[in-house]
Protein backbone atom coordinates (compact mmCIF):
# COMPACT_ATOMS: atom_id res chain seq x y z
CA UNK A 1 0.00 0.00 0.00
CA UNK A 2 1.14 3.11 -0.62
CA UNK A 3 2.20 5.89 1.79
CA UNK A 4 -0.67 8.27 2.86
CA UNK A 5 -0.75 11.49 4.98
CA UNK A 6 -2.70 13.71 7.52
CA UNK A 7 -3.12 17.46 6.68
CA UNK A 8 -1.38 18.40 9.66
CA UNK A 9 1.57 16.30 8.30
CA UNK A 10 1.46 17.40 4.63
CA UNK A 11 1.48 21.15 5.92
CA UNK A 12 4.65 20.47 8.02
CA UNK A 13 6.26 18.72 5.22
CA UNK A 14 6.21 21.86 2.82
CA UNK A 15 6.67 23.50 5.78
CA UNK A 16 10.14 22.67 6.27
CA UNK A 17 10.98 22.86 2.51
CA UNK A 18 13.59 25.15 1.49
CA UNK A 19 11.96 26.32 -2.61
CA UNK A 20 14.38 27.52 -5.11
CA UNK A 21 13.57 30.70 -6.53
CA UNK A 22 11.03 28.97 -9.05
CA UNK A 23 9.64 27.48 -5.86
CA UNK A 24 10.72 23.76 -7.03
CA UNK A 25 12.44 21.41 -5.36
CA UNK A 26 14.65 18.54 -6.91
CA UNK A 27 13.24 14.97 -5.53
CA UNK A 28 15.15 12.02 -6.05
CA UNK A 29 12.81 8.80 -6.83
CA UNK A 30 14.69 5.49 -4.93
CA UNK A 31 12.72 2.05 -5.18
CA UNK A 32 12.10 1.42 -1.57
CA UNK A 33 12.75 -2.44 -2.00
CA UNK A 34 16.39 -2.00 -2.93
CA UNK A 35 17.80 1.09 -2.82
CA UNK A 36 18.20 1.44 -6.48
CA UNK A 37 17.92 5.25 -7.05
CA UNK A 38 15.74 5.84 -10.24
CA UNK A 39 15.11 9.36 -11.25
CA UNK A 40 15.32 12.67 -10.82
CA UNK A 41 12.80 15.55 -10.81
CA UNK A 42 10.75 18.48 -9.38
CA UNK A 43 8.13 18.91 -7.35
CA UNK A 44 6.53 22.21 -6.21
CA UNK A 45 4.12 22.66 -3.43
CA UNK A 46 1.00 21.74 -5.40
CA UNK A 47 2.68 18.11 -6.49
CA UNK A 48 4.43 17.56 -2.60
CA UNK A 49 0.83 17.83 -1.33
CA UNK A 50 -0.69 15.30 -4.12
CA UNK A 51 1.64 13.12 -3.72
CA UNK A 52 1.49 13.36 0.15
CA UNK A 53 -2.10 13.23 0.12
CA UNK A 54 -2.60 10.21 -2.53
CA UNK A 55 0.44 8.28 -2.24
CA UNK A 56 1.07 8.08 -6.14
CA UNK A 57 3.81 10.03 -7.34
CA UNK A 58 3.22 13.78 -8.84
CA UNK A 59 6.62 16.20 -9.86
CA UNK A 60 6.18 19.35 -11.42
CA UNK A 61 7.13 19.20 -15.74
CA UNK A 62 9.05 22.00 -16.05
CA UNK A 63 9.25 21.78 -19.71
CA UNK A 64 5.14 21.32 -19.75
CA UNK A 65 4.63 24.06 -16.71
CA UNK A 66 2.55 21.71 -15.84
CA UNK A 67 1.86 18.57 -13.05
CA UNK A 68 2.89 15.27 -14.08
CA UNK A 69 1.59 12.12 -12.32
CA UNK A 70 3.97 9.92 -13.14
CA UNK A 71 2.91 6.96 -15.13
CA UNK A 72 -0.63 8.73 -16.20
CA UNK A 73 0.10 8.19 -19.97
CA UNK A 74 2.69 5.41 -19.68
CA UNK A 75 1.25 3.58 -17.06
CA UNK A 76 4.81 3.09 -14.98
CA UNK A 77 3.48 4.30 -11.92
CA UNK A 78 5.27 5.19 -8.69
CA UNK A 79 3.45 4.68 -4.83
CA UNK A 80 5.10 6.31 -2.54
CA UNK A 81 6.51 4.49 0.60
CA UNK A 82 8.38 6.92 2.77
CA UNK A 83 9.23 10.74 1.90
CA UNK A 84 12.51 12.30 3.48
CA UNK A 85 13.99 15.62 3.81
CA UNK A 86 17.29 16.31 3.67
CA UNK A 87 19.52 18.60 6.23
CA UNK A 88 19.06 21.51 4.55
CA UNK A 89 15.72 21.77 3.02
CA UNK A 90 16.51 21.47 -0.19
CA UNK A 91 16.52 18.18 -1.85
CA UNK A 92 13.98 15.54 -1.18
CA UNK A 93 14.34 11.46 -1.08
CA UNK A 94 11.13 9.41 -2.20
CA UNK A 95 10.95 5.73 -1.72
CA UNK A 96 9.02 3.95 -3.99
CA UNK A 97 7.48 0.97 -5.46
CA UNK A 98 8.15 1.39 -9.11
CA UNK A 99 5.69 -0.55 -11.69
CA UNK A 100 7.77 -1.24 -14.86
CA UNK A 101 10.43 1.50 -15.83
CA UNK A 102 11.34 4.34 -13.88
CA UNK A 103 12.76 6.17 -17.52
CA UNK A 104 11.15 7.27 -20.73
CA UNK A 105 13.78 5.43 -22.54
CA UNK A 106 12.48 2.18 -21.76
CA UNK A 107 15.38 1.17 -19.17
CA UNK A 108 14.92 0.57 -15.95
CA UNK A 109 16.17 3.92 -14.39
CA UNK A 110 17.39 7.17 -15.81
CA UNK A 111 21.25 6.65 -14.95
CA UNK A 112 22.23 4.34 -17.89
CA UNK A 113 25.42 6.18 -19.35
CA UNK A 114 28.62 5.58 -17.06
CA UNK A 115 31.48 7.10 -17.88
CA UNK A 116 34.24 4.58 -17.88
CA UNK A 117 37.67 4.89 -18.51
CA UNK A 118 37.41 4.37 -21.78
CA UNK A 119 34.37 6.82 -22.15
CA UNK A 120 31.05 6.77 -21.91
CA UNK A 121 29.21 3.56 -21.85
CA UNK A 122 25.53 2.54 -21.55
CA UNK A 123 25.41 0.30 -18.48
CA UNK A 124 21.32 -1.20 -19.29
CA UNK A 125 19.42 -2.04 -21.88
CA UNK A 126 16.16 -1.09 -23.26
CA UNK A 127 13.22 -3.17 -20.93
CA UNK A 128 10.68 -1.66 -22.59
CA UNK A 129 10.19 -0.11 -26.24
CA UNK A 130 9.75 3.42 -25.60
CA UNK A 131 7.26 3.75 -28.43
CA UNK A 132 5.12 0.88 -26.35
CA UNK A 133 5.10 2.77 -23.44
CA UNK A 134 3.67 6.14 -24.49
CA UNK A 135 1.55 4.58 -27.78
CA UNK A 136 -1.00 7.18 -28.90
CA UNK A 137 0.16 9.72 -26.16
CA UNK A 138 1.63 12.82 -26.30
CA UNK A 139 3.99 13.18 -23.74
CA UNK A 140 6.20 11.70 -21.34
Amino acid sequence: MPMTYPEQAIADALAAIAWNADGLVPAIAQEAATGEVLMLAWMNAEAVRETLASGRVCYWSRSRRALWRKGETSNQIQHLKGFLIDCDGDTLLLRVHQEGVACHTGRRNCFFRELSGDGMVINQEVVVNPKMLYANKNNT
